[in-house]
């Protein structure tokens, strides 16, 4: 099978909208969590999220049409699929525009749009006045249709939806497709844009939000003892995956390679992870697997763990397992400061898992002061402060909503 590397990398989210200034926050443990602006929300049970600074404008990176006729989550797709693009710096004019592909992740697709119309509809006295966008903005797919458009990627073009697994199993994908030679370069990733009424109303309903109002930054606190529940985030993340020789054939910039991936399900719940992991078990031995490495083999895990009660233990549970208390690993859950950006979540994970390798830093857990009693001793987990240690390998972990584990490895080139 071919290789897979990553060659670009590019990122929207509330802790910078550029690789650089997002990695220095993630290594000094800063929070994106804040009170919500873009609406009231004193009525909900919780009033906070991971929300971009109130000065990010999507003027600065697309056009007016671009954001006239695009969700939310598109534009931070086309925002982060910008930098990446252009961080690669391959060029469409030298090969066939058939050999470079999208595939992309979302859990919620346009749910800013979908609210905002249907409101409107209603405020109307149910008046069909839609708007003649409504429809393609609300699309699943449609981050990856733009950029393809954007970009003239006339390959393998589509989007995986499963829930918080959404952009690891794109990633799977893509790599797969490269692996196989059905594609040279594949742009991927995943974007959400959860921060709505609808959504903060709902996760409230399903007891999944944190509720810790008076201290946002603190809310998110993965393994603690006192975790409540997972602070919302949104924004973007993507990968340019390319294959190996054609990457080195044109003097690219190799971040690291993509050795491995695997998807399993629990089969157990429509919301909560197996007790016991038993999937993410399986998902974490099949990547392994897939890269032809051993357990001993990984430095870095980036756990999924969202902060909530019974999801950390399980996964806790379920590393412990897999990498059978191996002492060369350690093991950190960074949405404690870019809080849970569901369909996204995958992808900027996986690049912060790809600059833990470049940097020889592994980010910290914040505001995991105690861990709680059930999470196996002997599960070296960074919190507080960031580590320096040489990260070879790297794993980055998501579990979604219906069962889906979603497991990629990177290592060093």
């Amino acid at each position: 099978m071919k290789r897979v590397v990553v060659t670009g990398l590019g990122v929207v989210s509330a802790l910078g909208n550029d690789v650089a200034t997002f990695w220095n926050n993630i290594a000094n443990g800063q929070s994106g969590a804040k009170a919500i602006s873009r609406f009231d929300a004193a009525k909900f049970k919780t009033h906070f999220a991971s929300q971009l600074p109130a000065d990010f404008s999507a003027a600065q990176f697309l056009d007016k049409s671009e954001i006239k006729r695009n969700d939310l989550y598109t534009q931070y797709a086309l925002i982060a699929a910008k930098q990446a693009i252009e961080d690669s710096g391959f060029d469409l004019s030298t090969m066939s525009p058939y050999d470079a592909g999208v595939i992309f992740g979302s859990a919620q697709g346009g749910m800013v749009t979908f609210e905002q119309q249907i409101q409107e509809f209603t405020a109307s006295g149910f008046e069909p006045h839609f708007n003649p966008f409504f429809i393609p903005k609300t699309l699943v797919n449609m981050a990856a249709g733009l950029i393809s458009i954007k970009y003239g990627l006339m390959g393998i073009n589509y989007t995986t939806a499963s829930a918080c697994a959404s952009a690891n199993s794109a990633i799977m994908d893509a790599l797969n497709y490269i692996r196989w030679g059905k594609a040279k370069i594949i742009v991927t990733g995943g974007a959400d844009a959860p921060i709505t009424p609808g959504s903060i109303g709902g996760y409230n309903a399903l007891k999944a939000l944190s509720t810790r109002n008076d201290d946002p930054q603190a809310a998110s606190r993965p393994f603690d003892v006192e975790r409540d529940g997972f602070v919302m985030g949104e924004g973007a993340g993507v990968l340019v995956l390319e294959e190996y020789e054609h990457a080195k054939q044109r003097g690219a910039h190799i971040y690291a390679e993509l050795v491995g991936a695997a998807m399993t399900s629990d089969a157990y719940h429509i919301t909560a992870t197996h007790p016991e992991g038993k999937g993410a078990i399986k998902g974490m031995e099949l990547a392994l697997e897939d890269a032809g490495l051993n357990r001993d083999d990984v430095h870095y895990l980036n756990a999924h763990a969202t902060s909530t009660p019974v999801g950390d233990i399980s996964e806790a549970k379920a590393i412990h397992a897999a990498f059978n208390g191996s002492k060369n690993l350690h093991v950190s859950a960074t949405k404690s400061m870019t809080g849970h950006l569901l369909g996204a979540a995958g992808a900027v994970e996986a690049l912060i898992s790809i600059k833990a390798i470049t940097e020889g830093i592994i980010p910290p857990t914040i505001n995991t002061s105690k861990l709680d009693e059930q999470i196996p001793q002997a599960l070296q987990i960074v919190t507080q402060q960031a580590l320096e240690k040489q990260v070879d390998v790297a794993v980055s972990n998501t579990f979604g909503f219906g069962g889906h584990n979603s497991v990629v490895i990177f290592k060093k080139v």
